[in-house]
């Protein structure tokens, strides 16, 4: 059996939450006192497992004790949601990021575990530069929305 650290734990719980609501607001402080951290131990959760390669906006509001305001993306239609995720995809891009959109990509349905992988191969080699490797996964993003209208 695993043993979950406390990030995996912090992840876990927020998102469980997110699967109630649309988008969650929480107090840094609070949520640090409730598993027994640090705040940075909260912003660090949330910068490495909310980002918006994995589908996920984030909202930093300071004063007050430091409200985060976390929102999942949620799409009515496939071309939304390939459209946004393409708005949204940095002119270089780092591999873990581009793993991260492949396996939103995965999550979403719009691409099988094969393809998956093979993209993986693809776009996460290190030799890859990371404005090609952006390049390359927006051409990919935009024939997945063209093959939607064929």
């Amino acid at each position: 059996m695993t043993a979950q650290n406390t990030s995996d734990i912090i992840e876990a719980y927020l998102r469980r939450l997110l699967e109630e609501a649309t988008e969650i607001e929480i107090k840094r402080a609070d949520l640090a006192n409730q598993f027994d951290v640090v705040p940075s131990q909260i912003n660090y959760v949330i910068k490495t497992r909310f980002t918006a390669s994995k589908g996920f906006d984030v909202e930093s509001k300071r004063g007050g004790g430091g409200y985060i305001k976390i929102v999942k993306y949620h799409y009515s239609v496939r071309h939304e949601f390939l459209t946004d995720l393409y708005r949204k995809i940095p002119t270089n891009l780092s591999v873990v990021a581009a793993h991260d959109i492949i396996q939103l990509l995965f999550d979403e349905k719009v691409l099988t575990e094969r393809e998956g992988n093979l993209l993986l191969l693809l776009l996460t080699d290190q030799a890859v530069q990371s404005n090609l490797r952006s390049s390359m996964l927006k051409n990919i993003i935009q024939r997945l929305d063209r093959e939607e209208e064929l």
